[in-house]
C-alpha cells in the first residue's frame, strides 16, 4: 500500500501553507478524514506533544483506526524536533518508510506515518541546510531564459499581491502579462514543470507546486512591482 505525503491542492490551502512558512517556526501538515488541510504550529512555547487516535491528544487523529489511542510523542531536543514511539503504538511509527525505534529527530521534509496517515514535517527556520517539502533543487535564475523568468513572474504575481492569500495566475493571464500566445505559455510551463521536478504531479497540484518552488526560490515579481 502506498502512502503519499500531503500536499496543497487548492490556492487557498498553499496561501495557509506559505503563512505557515513565514513564522518560521516549525509546522506539521496533515490532511483529515474529510480531506481537509490541517496545519499545527509547533510554537516555541511547546516542548512536548503526544499523538494519538484518543481525543485527549495534543494531535488527535480519531479517523484513523490503525493508529493507537497514544501512538507517538513529539518532543523538543534543543533547537530540533524529535518523535518517539517507544512501545506505545500497536503498529509502529515510521518516518520516510523507516521504523522509529526510540526517539528520531525530524528534519525538514520529513514524512512521518502513523497508521495510514502521513504528516509532513516542515521546519522553515532549518530549510537552508535541510531537504525540502518538494524534492529536488530549484533552478536558478541564470539557468533559466528570460521568457521564463516572466512567465514564473507572472505566475506568482497574485500570491506576492496578496501576500500569498490567491490562486497562481491563469494561462491567459500569463499570455496578457508576457505577450506570448496560451499555447506558447502552455509549452513554456510544461518545461518549467519539468525543470522544477514538478512535472509528474496531477495537473490539477502541478500549477500550485510549480508556483510555490518559484516563489520560494525568489523568482516572482518584486512585491511592489
Amino acid at each position: 500500500m502506498s502512502y503519499v505525503a500531503p500536499r496543497p491542492r487548492t490556492g487557498s490551502e498553499l496561501a495557509q501553507r506559505l503563512a505557515a512558512e513565514r513564522t518560521g517556526s516549525p509546522f506539521l501538515l496533515l490532511r483529515d478524514d474529510h480531506d481537509e488541510q490541517l496545519i499545527i504550529e509547533l510554537a516555541p512555547g511547546r516542548g512536548r506533544l503526544t499523538l494519538g487516535r484518543d481525543r485527549v491528544n495534543d494531535v488527535g487523529l480519531g479517523w484513523d483506526h490503525e493508529v493507537s489511542r497514544v501512538h507517538a510523542e513529539l518532543e523538543r531536543v534543543g533547537g530540533d524536533w524529535a518523535i518517539s514511539d517507544d512501545g506505545l503504538s500497536r503498529n509502529g511509527t515510521f518516518v520516510n518508510g523507516s521504523r522509529v525505534g526510540g526517539r528520531r529527530r525530524l528534519r525538514d521534509g520529513d514524512c512521518v506515518r502513523l497508521g495510514q496517515t502521513v504528516i509532513v514535517f516542515a521546519a522553515p527556520n532549518r530549510r537552508s541546510d535541510t531537504a525540502t517539502m518538494v524534492a529536488g533543487p530549484a533552478p536558478i535564475a541564470d539557468e533559466l531564459t528570460a521568457m521564463q523568468r516572466r512567465i514564473l513572474a507572472a505566475l506568482c504575481r497574485p500570491l506576492v499581491e496578496a501576500g500569498g492569500i490567491a490562486t497562481p495566475a491563469s494561462n491567459r493571464e500569463i499570455a496578457e502579462a508576457v505577450h506570448l500566445s496560451v499555447e506558447g505559455v502552455k509549452g513554456q510551463l510544461r518545461t518549467l514543470s519539468d525543470r522544477f521536478g514538478v512535472g509528474e504531479l496531477p495537473q490539477n497540484q502541478k500549477r500550485l507546486e510549480l508556483a510555490e518552488r518559484a516563489f520560494r526560490a525568489g523568482l516572482g515579481p518584486p512585491s511592489g512591482g
